[in-house]
């Protein structure tokens, strides 16, 4: 699916409200009037506010007018691609799809439909984004299935991880640039031209012109890190670098990131396993502004704790704060890389939301570490997870490039 959102039947009560108070609908005159042109595909006032009104009953962060705009244009361009290669799901496999996406909210899908209807969104909007989401996945398991091979040794790595036994040890450097608006495919090409890099010297000098993380004065350059510390994705992309090496661009949401692998060991610390992290993010309209920048660095410095930002949210739509508890494998790579270097009460301002219009300060809470068991996962399990995010990150970087080629116009 293209909404990455946790449901539960509690928040799906809530976003029911939320939508019922907040939602004005589109004048009647401009309803079915054209708002975007994608590749001579209109998308219609009507589809813009249903889907907004879809995204308030999920509690989706961030300007919704945005991400349901920049969604509704994802989707387009997922289903052209889709029946580009002949790919067209049946209604069963679209039913199958609502059912499965309502479970996520404990629902059947006849549930899940009354209750987006009780905040006026249509079934039809809600088939479509289905449609969308079904479409694309099975494009993306023709396309790039046979592109994501993992090897023995990474599973056998990504084992030792999740047993909270791993002793390799990795000395990385980062790069996350920004994707302002407009400027997607000059970040795309500066981003391949770093990845040709193989000098640490010249990467840090990138980062230090171009990162937007709090490690840009010292180079982008980090401390000894050990690998289970970093987000699963990140793992088998990080093992399959050389010492100099710099991964592929690795698209983020609304932004471009690069790593370099100074060096790699295997010493004696072993990582206690982390089942669960729990974290608030408090939203900034206005993206990575100057002012907003100094807004969240004066925020960082009077909050000590997640319960402080309660205090910074009041008076404010509930969705401008997040807080909640997911296990380690259920967070945002993006998210779970920048918590990863974080303390708890330490913040990031690395990351933006709804197209880079919306500055997150993400504040570690805590993490709740897990108990070993005495069979160790599934073989088999890692593997298709560590294949399964090798097709998610090809699946990323070839909807930028649909993007980058499409021909979009606002209305």
């Amino acid at each position: 699916m293209s909404l990455k959102t946790s449901l539960t039947a509690a928040s799906l009560a809530l976003g029911i409200a939320i939508a019922a108070a907040q939602g004005t609908p589109v004048a009647a005159q401009s309803l079915f009037s054209p708002v975007v042109i994608v590749n001579e595909q209109v998308i219609t006032g009507y589809e813009l506010e249903q889907r907004k009104r879809m995204l308030q009953v999920m509690r989706a962060p961030g300007d919704l007018n945005k991400v349901a705009r920049e969604q509704l244009i994802d989707d387009r361009l997922r289903l052209q691609a889709a029946r580009d290669a002949g790919i067209q799901p049946s209604p069963e496999e679209i039913l199958d799809g609502m059912e499965e996406f309502a479970s996520r909210a404990s629902l059947t899908r006849e549930q899940f439909t009354q209750a987006l209807a009780q905040a006026g969104v249509d079934e039809e909007t809600f088939r479509d984004f289905v449609r969308a989401g079904v479409s694309w996945r099975m494009l993306v398991q023709q396309r790039f299935a046979g592109r994501a091979s993992v090897s023995d040794e990474e599973v056998d790595r990504a084992l030792e991880g999740q047993n909270g036994t791993s002793n390799v040890r990795v000395l990385l450097s980062e790069i996350i640039m920004p994707m302002p608006p407009g400027q997607e495919e000059v970040v795309r090409e500066r981003a391949e031209r770093i990845a040709q890099l193989d000098d640490t010297g010249a990467f840090s000098a990138q980062a230090r012109r171009f990162s937007a993380t709090a490690s840009r004065g010292a180079g982008g350059q980090l401390p000894w890190r050990s690998l289970s510390e970093l987000p699963g994705p990140l793992q088998p992309i990080v093992l399959g670098l050389a010492p100099g090496q710099v991964s592929d661009p690795i698209p983020l949401q609304g932004a471009m990131a690069l790593f370099q692998l100074r060096a790699i060991e295997e010493g004696e610390y072993q990582s206690p396993p982390t089942a669960a992290v729990e974290y608030a993010a408090y939203y900034i309209p206005g993206g990575r502004t100057p002012e907003n920048l100094a807004k969240a660095q004066g925020i960082a410095d009077r909050t000590d704790r997640c319960d402080d930002l309660y205090g910074v949210a009041k008076g404010q739509p509930p969705e401008v704060l997040d807080r909640g508890t997911l296990p380690v494998n259920e967070i945002p790579t993006d998210i779970a890389y920048e918590l990863s270097k974080l303390d708890p009460g330490e913040v990031s301002t690395a990351l933006t939301r709804a197209d880079g219009q919306t500055l997150v300060l993400l504040m570690l809470c805590g993490r709740t570490a897990g108990i070993a068991k005495d069979e160790g996962p599934d073989r088999e399990q890692v593997f298709g997870s560590l294949r399964n995010q090798r097709i998610g990150q090809l699946a990323e970087g070839y909807l930028s490039q649909l993007r980058s080629d499409a021909t979009i116009v606002n209305q």
